[in-house]
């Protein structure tokens, strides 16, 4: 578990770096699910990318 980091005199939680590295996964996960076709049975896409961002983000806070 990370603890907390000084950027520029500003501590920040590790809850900052998780979200940042969540969105390169994400974004890689999506692209994967675009390629494949199976982006295309989701109803509502942009309620599916927003579940897969929290799930990918509750992933790196339990497994990193």
């Amino acid at each position: 578990m990370l603890t907390e980091f000084n950027l520029f005199g500003v501590f920040m939680a590790p809850i900052v770096l998780y979200a940042l590295a969540a969105i390169p996964v994400t974004m890689m996960l999506r692209f994967l699910l675009w390629r494949t076709g199976l982006l295309g049975w989701f109803w509502h896409l942009a309620l599916f990318e927003l579940s897969l961002y929290v799930s990918v983000l509750c992933l790196l806070v339990l497994y990193v």
